[in-house]
């Protein structure tokens, strides 16, 4: 019940709710996009962090060009490869709201360190 309003009102109108905010950058249930490198980028982190994040700038198949996390050590991604895209996004890094998938099209796992 909203404070203020009267019954009459409450009854013709029903109760207020509240529109709660898409926060996908993809789109409204849009889980994974398909995109295309356009070029590889390093970002760096806000204040108290300074490691350099690597991401990509990725063309979407929905036609956004956006900037994407790498996650994990080292990557082979050049111009031109095909990455899966999900949203998620970097804390401390200004402007990256989505991630590349792991182990889908041309980028491959991570690769285990041997001694």
């Amino acid at each position: 019940m909203r404070l203020g309003s009267s019954l009459r009102r409450l009854h013709e109108l029903g109760p207020f709710k509240r529109e709660k905010k898409n926060k996908n950058p993809l789109g409204f249930g849009v889980p994974f996009a398909k995109g295309v490198v356009l070029k590889t980028v390093i970002r760096k982190p806000k204040k108290p962090n300074s490691a350099n994040r690597k991401c990509v700038v990725v063309r979407l198949s929905s036609g956004k060009e956006m900037v994407a996390f790498i996650p994990g050590e080292g990557h082979n991604l050049q111009e031109h490869n095909v990455v899966l895209c999900r949203p998620g996004k970097i804390k401390d890094t200004p402007g990256v709201k989505i991630r590349c998938v792991r182990g889908k099209y041309d980028l491959p796992h991570v690769v285990k360190k041997t001694d």
